[in-house]
């Protein structure tokens, strides 16, 4: 049975356009949104851009989508996959399975706790994956708990985002 906390913590469509609306996006650009929903996000993409998505419950996994044509992934992921790891956070795993795709540009929208998930040491895998925090903005959505943010990841550096590796007392 699903737990249905997890299948229907749907992305807000009136957050979703203004997430979109505040992105660049050119003509020809080929976005794909990898977990679909109720399309929040992919059923406002502008018409001008060439759009594909995955959807778990339209038997459509993310891993199955062939990612060497996508520029631009745009999507609030699940939280925990339905692959047996219980109450896991899945962020952090699926951020880097993009990571190791050639998908130039991952906006996530994602709360506090996998925001808190990225941990010196798993920016600095991402990093090693050419993978880097382009920019960050913080929301809110009244239904649910905590703040929430977008963060757009590119795969050229930015100095403005840094870690320490060590651990301090």
């Amino acid at each position: 049975m699903k737990d249905e906390t997890y299948y229907l913590h749907q992305t807000p469509f009136s957050l979703a356009k203004k997430i979109i609306d505040n992105i660049d996006f050119y003509e020809g650009e080929n976005v794909c949104e990898p977990f679909k929903g109720q399309g929040a996000f992919y059923n406002q993409l502008p018409d001008y851009v060439n759009k594909s998505y995955g959807e778990i419950e339209e038997d459509i996994d993310f891993r199955d989508i062939d990612y060497n044509n996508i520029d631009t992934i745009i999507t609030n992921p699940p939280f925990r996959l339905d692959d047996g790891d219980g109450r896991k956070n899945a962020f952090f795993d699926i951020l880097l399975y993009f990571a190791k795709t050639p998908v130039k540009r991952i906006i996530f929208l994602c709360n506090d706790i996998c925001f808190g998930s990225l941990t010196p040491i798993r920016l600095k895998q991402l990093n090693e994956n050419n993978l880097y925090i382009h920019s960050l903005t913080t929301c809110g959505v009244k239904k649910w708990r905590g703040r929430y943010r977008v963060i757009t990841f590119k795969r050229e550096a930015n100095i403005f985002f840094n870690y320490f590796l060590e651990n301090f007392e």
